[in-house]
């Protein structure tokens, strides 16, 4: 017997004679065949708990037709293969069985190799889909092992340089905005190592004040100051043989960087209250989204430690310099959240892409992470078009566009001050005004062309130019 052994086909057709016929083909070619006269009693069937592997589903029958069949079976499962039947002459009936989807259609009468094919073709698709489900699931099972999502040739070089450096043991400094995926990076350097079976612990420098980080990275000793009732290891103790990840190394204070120093020059530091060194084998991995060579010249992050952290550097950058991720990123978030929250949130790519191009993305990965779990579970694409086209954020719960205008009527009393993030906002929508205006004139307002040397999508272009308010 073949691979068909445990495939059970469920047959819907109100012509007795076509359903005997059908039957009879799949029985003979190895699949357990159930068959069923109308759609409510197929519905019935499989509410009852019936597991069918494909339906083959007649188009027209009376009381309730093909489509309001298949429009009840996709409630019930929307990855069921259904397979529809279909006359000469109903191509508008079969477009709308392909939309509200159905997987596969034929055309009566039709040839026995026809049907076999066409069954062929739907559990083929089925098991396609499951698998790509299942993949999508390690994936993002495996964004806490390092693996990051990307379709730019700037994220191509920061994988390749992640992949050149993995093995070694050197000490990595990851520098890049928030939100673009320094962490991810550094557990791809982690877990791309020799050193994936060994702990990998991350320490957020600017969460902790500077007594409570010295205690959370060093450890402390019973006694060592009130409420030490025990002692306790600290995050390096934690990741010996491993990795530590010391997230915004720029917010560390300089009485912790002297302590960091003797780590990185020896291997060695004490606990808070001990009078003993204590050894470890640790890789330091570190992430800022300051400048840290001004820190150093301002003589708040130590010179030393500095070159010592940086040995190799990975520089992230923003989501707004890498067109290509964001509408990829887009659709991968967007597939994972409507799994995750059993939604199935559709769009209209036509009118919502090149508002996401035309973004900023000031917050980078992480806000559009955000946007599209809110999207999914509002399930408001109205609300997420208002929040790209008004800027994004909000001041004191008005839009940016509502309030800029505020701004700029006041902009001249030398007595009021712009938001930092407004100022921000409005020069860079300068610059992109007179940056589109140079490529338009240059091209002699060949919209085409301009897009090209601006190195934007031609939808992009035109939405900047309305957003900006250029015309000819």
């Amino acid at each position: 017997m073949t691979m068909t052994d445990k495939i059970r086909i469920l047959v819907v057709d109100d012509d007795d004679s076509i359903r005997r016929y059908i039957a009879k083909l799949l029985t003979q070619s190895g699949y357990d065949v159930i068959t069923e006269s109308n759609g409510k009693d197929a519905i019935n069937e499989l509410r009852t708990g019936t597991e069918v592997s494909l339906v083959i589903l007649d188009i027209l029958m009376p009381e309730m037709d093909g489509l309001e069949t298949l429009a009840e079976l996709r409630k019930l499962s929307g990855d069921l293969p259904v397979l529809m039947l279909s006359a000469l002459g109903q191509t508008n009936i079969i477009v709308k069985a392909m939309k509200s989807g159905a997987t596969d259609y034929l055309v009566k009468p039709f040839e026995e190799e026809e049907l076999e094919l066409a069954i062929t073709k739907s559990l083929e698709k089925k098991k396609l889909l499951t698998e790509i489900s299942s993949l999508k699931k390690q994936l993002r099972i495996d964004e806490l092992r390092g693996e990051f999502m990307y379709n730019s040739p700037k994220m191509q070089r920061v994988k390749d340089l992640v992949d050149q450096v993995a093995e070694t043991d050197v000490s990595v400094l990851i520098e890049g905005e928030s939100g673009t995926g320094k962490e991810l990076v550094a557990r791809a350097l982690h877990y791309s190592s020799g050193m994936r079976d060994k702990p990998f612990v991350k320490v957020n420098c600017a969460a902790l004040p500077h007594e409570l980080l010295e205690s959370e990275l060093f450890g402390y000793e019973r006694g060592a100051f009130t409420g030490a009732y025990k002692a306790k290891a600290g995050k390096f103790e934690l990741a010996n043989n491993g990795t530590i990840f010391l997230d915004e190394i720029g917010e560390m204070d300089l009485g912790i960087q002297s302590k960091l120093l003797q780590v990185l020059q020896e291997g060695t530091f004490s606990r808070l209250g001990g009078k003993q060194d204590v050894k470890v084998n640790v890789r330091i991995i570190t992430a800022t989204n300051r400048d840290l060579r001004k820190a150093v010249e301002q003589g708040i992050f130590r010179e030393d430690i500095y070159y010592r952290l940086n040995v190799v550097n990975i520089h992230i950058p923003p989501l707004s310099e890498r067109n290509e991720d964001i509408i990829y990123l887009f659709e991968y978030f967007l597939d994972a959240y409507n799994e995750k929250y059993g939604k199935n949130v559709i769009l209209d790519k036509e009118e919502v892409y090149p508002l996401l191009l035309g973004y900023s993305w000031p917050g980078n990965v992480r806000e559009l992470k955000n946007q599209v779990k809110r999207l999914v579970i509002l399930g408001d694409i109205n609300d997420l078009m208002r929040y790209l086209k008004d800027g994004g954020a909000f001041v004191q719960g008005k839009h940016v566009k509502e309030t800029r205008q505020e701004t700029l009527d006041v902009v001249n009393n030398d007595k009021e001050i712009m938001p930092l993030k407004l100022a921000a906002k409005e020069a860079s929508l300068k610059a992109e005004r007179d940056m589109i205006l140079r490529a338009l004139r240059g091209t002699n307002w060949n919209k085409k062309k301009a897009a090209q040397m601006l190195q934007i999508s031609y939808k992009a272009l035109l939405y900047k130019i309305k957003e900006c308010g250029i015309e000819k």
